[in-house]
């Protein structure tokens, strides 16, 4: 195992020195994301939610950890068999590498100095022991020197990756570009009424950086803007290639938009509410000309996933932007500097694709995108839904008037009324916030009179059409949850 450490740190090292794009172990993460079924990716969101990432690159380092104590305990006695597992996970990961976007020569050569290392460590560790007229104790005490050696150097050589990684030319070269992006200021104000002040209600405004970022993304890409291009081709009358200057000069439009997670539970944090600024997809698609018979656009991102939205979404007039900016400012580069898509109405799964780098108007017919191949829907629109913010699920009130208050949404249809009830008693009428328009989420607050015991709450929103959300349940697979948000609360 240490020898595997030492491996994957040298591989890292490399890496931030060679200023790759992408590290293998990195890269084995992304191809393990790639291959990951739908119902088992849904799984694992439900359970960490947004710490998904940490948790991919950590699993990645115990399987290598673990493969290497296999290799450690065949390395005196199957030294072949050994050979062959450092050589099988060596290829596995150059094979990873050569897959992704960001493939290169120096990428391959890390993943097999990673391997040269490991069969170097262990050998080093190893050669006492497999001397046979060592002595028992002299043979312990050298592998504990030297153990405790490569364990040092290994935290060193790994600290000092880890900081040269971090100075990165190209991370400094976006950073600095995104700090002096001369976009035109944009000061962002809540709509007077929306946001209630209520205390601990999920704010009307998500800042940046409490906005959930769900992506396959283990690395988010870094995309000078400079650099930057879209290019739009298929069934269209003529293709075009856009530069991020092309979209500042067509100047940005702001808008809120709630955007929201397919993975969200009822009742789940993963969606926010922000004002997005940048250009209306639907004028640069009336710039190049739908062909008849076009009914989706295959976006792609810079890190190769890949999202099927409806034109349908991106030409009837809703604000569909391609953003720039994000609370007033440039895009964070985990929310896709320099340039992502945000269409209302629709899951982040068949719409928002972050560093987005290339369009393909075609049909549906025509393809599968990355989560319409792992048992996702189609299309995606939004459901009806609420939450209860306040009381805590699980907490504790004091008897008399309590306050429930929470959010609710319907996306590009927007929120009529929302409605509380209390352990399957008759629905009660809450207070709505102002929103601006249909394509945000609507603060909601009630008074309740509290009496002493264990009580439910539960919630359900009516959409502007009069249609009430269903009570119905249904997981997020195959196209978002529904049901009635509830939770427990005892009243002393």
């Amino acid at each position: 195992m240490l020898a595997a450490a030492a491996s994957m740190v040298a591989s890292e090292g490399l890496s931030a020195l060679l200023d790759l794009r992408e590290s293998p172990v990195v890269s084995v993460g992304q191809s393990v994301i790639a291959l990951t079924p739908g119902p088992i990716a849904h799984a694992i969101i439900e359970v960490v939610g947004t710490k998904d990432k940490p948790l991919a690159v950590a699993s990645v380092v115990v399987a290598i950890l673990l493969l290497g104590a296999v290799v450690g305990r065949w390395w005196l006695t199957r030294r072949l068999a050994a050979f062959a597992l450092v050589s099988l996970l060596v290829v596995l990961a150059a094979a990873a590498v050569l897959t992704r976007p960001y493939a290169s020569p120096q990428g391959v050569f890390a993943a097999v100095a990673g391997g040269f290392v490991l069969v170097a460590v262990l050998q080093l560790l190893l050669a006492p022991r497999a001397n046979a007229h060592a002595a028992p104790d002299a043979s312990r005490r050298t592998f504990i020197r030297t153990a405790a050696l490569i364990a040092v150097a290994t935290a060193v050589v790994g600290g000092a990756g880890q900081a040269l990684a971090s100075r990165r030319r190209r991370r400094q070269t976006v950073e600095r570009a995104r700090a002096a992006l001369r976009i035109p200021a944009r000061p962002v104000e809540v709509p007077a009424g929306a946001d209630l002040q209520v205390a601990g209600q999920q704010p009307w405004l998500t800042s940046n950086r409490d906005f959930y970022r769900i992506d396959t993304a283990l690395q988010a890409p870094l995309i000078d803007p400079s650099e930057w291009r879209l290019r739009i081709t298929g069934m269209v009358d003529r293709e075009l290639t856009l530069s991020y200057q092309d979209l500042l000069d067509r100047g940005l439009t702001d808008a809120w938009i709630t955007i929201c997670c397919v993975s969200n539970v009822v009742g789940g944090e993963l969606i926010g509410n922000t004002v997005w600024g940048g250009v209306p997809i639907k004028s640069i698609l009336d710039e190049v000309g739908i062909r008849p018979g076009a009914d989706a656009l295959l976006s792609t991102s810079e890190d190769g996933w890949t999202c099927g939205t409806p034109l349908d979404a991106l030409t009837d007039g809703r604000d569909a932007l391609l953003a720039l900016t994000m609370n007033g400012e440039p895009l964070p580069v985990p929310h896709g500097f320099p340039v992502r898509q945000v269409v209302p109405g629709l899951y982040g799964y068949v719409s928002a694709t972050k560093w987005v780098t290339e369009w393909k108007v075609t049909r549906f017919d025509d393809f599968e995108a990355f989560w319409t191949q792992r048992g996702w829907g189609e299309r995606g629109p939004i459901k009806t839904e609420s939450r209860i913010d306040v009381p805590r699920d699980g907490g504790t009130v004091d008897a008399g008037t309590v306050t429930v208050a929470g959010v609710a949404w319907a996306q590009h249809t927007g929120v009529e009324g929302v409605e509380f009830r209390v352990d399957g008693g008759p629905w009660q009428k809450a207070r709505l916030g102002a929103a601006p328009s249909v394509d945000t989420w609507v603060q909601w607050t009630a008074d309740w009179d509290a009496e002493p015991g264990d009580h439910a709450i539960e919630a359900r929103a009516t959409d502007a059409t009069g249609k009430p959300q269903t009570d119905a349940v249904a997981d997020v697979l195959p196209d978002g949850a529904t049901g009635y948000p509830r939770i427990s609360v005892r009243v002393s």
